[in-house]
């Protein structure tokens, strides 16, 4: 009698084991590792040394770091290749995707070829909403459409009368950044900043990557000259940057945000920041300089970005809501409660995460993130 109790107890607790298990992984468990895909250094930086983070943080026994091929486009067989040999590893539980490149979705197809228990993360996701939301079961992405409200309301708290954006024919071609410039104008009309559309040239036109940012360089001090000191400047391209802030520094102007919001995007090399070796990848050391300077040059207050570059926030705070999954402290695969803690603890300040919604559809598992502004 005493053995046959015995026997139907440990089928109990075996069940209840399983049944505890769910969609997540098993709690308390030491053999887990993470598999983290990025982009190499030539494509971009500062994902790669946020990956190398997180292996000296949870250690080579808990981390596999690889990387898409350079020319991702036409090498998509490696990146499948990739993927499936972390994936192969019976430890790995979870994948954590960062730029999810143009090839993920099908990378993800055939990793689930072989397993279907794993997490996987798609963060900066280069393919459609429908396609990588059906692949992946969480995918992070920077709310472009409302940095439209976020980016005039931090120039009017930097003091700003007036709010200059500058663009070009192609950029103002697609959806998304001419919508958001609908939107800057609706929120300067609203906020009482006079609303300045300005034309600069291509940078893949006939002036070059040079000849744009020349035009920066003079049209910016002729602006300030119009409008005055408190003239907030935003441009939507990436090799723009450099130049507008080191005018706007020069003229002692205002500057909300880089397009891509970042401590490293622009204002390093606007402001001669050497970044020593060791300090690669070092958010608190490239903080800490450009607030020196701008305070220098008697900028204080008049620019600002995110704390953090948002990339390296979601593999690293992606990374700690992995270990919160695997250790079953999560409310399943997908806990926006959860995903929010962990990207507050890495950036410091409150996050805004919310499902998209985009030509009509909700996307519960796809998230836009937007966070509150870097005063320097």
């Amino acid at each position: 009698m005493m053995k046959k109790l015995l026997a139907i107890l440990l089928v109990v607790a075996l069940v209840g084991g399983l049944t505890a298990c769910g969609d997540q992984a098993t709690s308390g468990e030491e053999n887990w590792k993470i598999g983290i895909m990025t982009n190499t250094v030539v494509q971009n930086e500062e994902e790669y040394r946020a990956a190398q983070n997180v292996l000296a943080k949870f250690g080579e026994e808990h981390v596999i770091h690889m990387t898409f091929p350079d020319k991702f486009m036409d090498e998509q067989e490696t990146t499948i290749a990739n993927m499936v040999s972390m994936a192969s590893d019976p430890d790995v539980k979870a994948l954590l995707i960062v730029q999810a490149v143009p090839g993920t979705a099908a990378a993800i197809d055939k990793v689930k070829e072989i397993r279907d228990d794993l997490l996987i993360i798609a963060g900066v996701p280069g393919e459609d909403p429908a396609v990588i939301s059906s692949k992946a079961d969480i995918v992070f992405q920077p709310d472009e459409i409302g940095m439209g409200y976020t980016i005039p309301a931090q120039a009017k708290k930097q003091g700003a009368k007036t709010f200059v954006h500058y663009s070009f024919p192609r950029h103002m071609s697609y959806p998304l950044l001419s919508a958001r410039r609908e939107i800057f104008k609706t929120e300067c009309a609203r906020l009482g900043l006079e609303f300045v559309d300005a034309t600069a040239p291509d940078p893949t036109g006939d002036a070059g990557v040079s000849g744009a940012q020349q035009f920066i360089l003079e049209d910016v001090p002729r602006m300030v000259a119009k409008y005055g000191k408190d003239t907030a400047f935003f441009s939507t391209n990436c090799a723009m940057q450099v130049p507008l802030i080191k005018s706007v520094v020069d003229t002692g102007a205002i500057y909300p945000q880089p397009c891509c919001p970042s401590p490293y995007h622009g204002f390093p090399s606007a402001l001669g920041i050497e970044i020593p070796e060791d300090k690669k990848g070092d958010i608190g050391y490239v903080v800490d300089e450009i607030t020196r300077i701008m305070a220098e040059k008697g900028m204080t207050g008049r620019t600002s970005t995110w704390p953090v570059p948002v990339a390296m926030m979601f593999i690293e705070g992606g990374a700690e809501y992995i270990k919160q999954w695997i250790e079953g402290n999560t409310n399943g695969k997908v806990d926006l409660d959860k995903i929010k803690e962990a990207f507050k603890g890495y950036a410091g300040v409150e996050i805004d995460a919310k499902p998209l919604e985009e030509g009509g559809r909700k996307y519960d598992n796809y998230f836009v993130v937007l966070m509150d502004f870097l005063n320097f």
